[in-house]
């Protein structure tokens, strides 16, 4: 007998309700690409997975620890993607430009990834951060490896690449965080203004500078 549970079935067995989990999660991930974090809502989850509210809270305790099972899912998904796509001797620019790009990609990656550390991590438990914070560095030392390799860099100096990459990305992209002007007649100088300060440019402008002054850094301190 198949072990596959519908969504809206009752779930028994260990097997089942890892099943059942999942078919939330993938539902969760649908929902919070449509809505975003601020309005999603437990009860509309359950609404639209057809698993109880009551019930959503036997998987996850709160609903940042739905977000954080999500985030985690979204960085594994993310650091695969970017280790695969490197190349060996891989430019600076290039590498800035492959990992902004990856992690824009992706619909949930991002979002969760800017409001981890002020909101997500403050609302689960702890054994539940510790069990995240593993994750993290699995992750981190997996794309430090690959980049290692790619940038000609010592393993000390991917790891500080990384997570420099991690807090530059997260300051980058909240100048994004404006209303929409696209389809307004701005005057020449304001959209000049709104262009310098894009996520992109700011970016891959100051992660080649960092990449370049760790190396730079070795090289004069060997």
């Amino acid at each position: 007998m198949s072990a596959a549970i519908s969504i809206n079935q009752r779930a028994r067995s260990a097997e089942q309700k890892a099943l059942r989990r999942q078919a939330v999660l993938e539902a969760a991930e649908t929902y919070f690409q449509e809505v975003g974090y601020e309005a999603f809502s437990m009860a509309q989850l359950g609404k639209r997975s057809g698993v109880a509210k009551g019930t959503l809270y036997l998987y996850f305790d709160t609903r940042e620890a739905l977000f954080l099972t999500l985030y985690e899912q979204s960085l594994m998904r993310w650091s695969r993607g970017f280790i695969d796509a490197l190349s060996d001797d891989i430019t600076s620019e290039a590498y800035a430009k492959l990992l902004y790009r990856t992690a824009l990609a992706d619909g949930v990656f991002l979002p969760l990834l800017i409001r981890l550390e002020h909101v997500i991590e403050h609302n689960v438990a702890i054994p539940r951060l510790i069990e995240s914070k593993r994750i993290f560095i699995e992750q981190v030392e997996g794309v430090a490896k690959r980049s290692a390799t790619a940038l000609q860099l010592s393993a000390a100096q991917a790891v500080e690449v990384v997570k420099t990459m991690g807090v530059l990305l997260i300051g980058a992209t909240q100048t994004d965080q404006s209303p929409s002007l696209a389809d307004e007649a701005l005057p020449t100088d304001v959209q000049n203004l709104i262009a310098s300060f894009s996520s992109e440019p700011l970016f891959i402008k100051n992660a080649v500078r960092i990449i370049e002054g760790i190396r730079a850094e070795a090289l004069s301190n060997p």
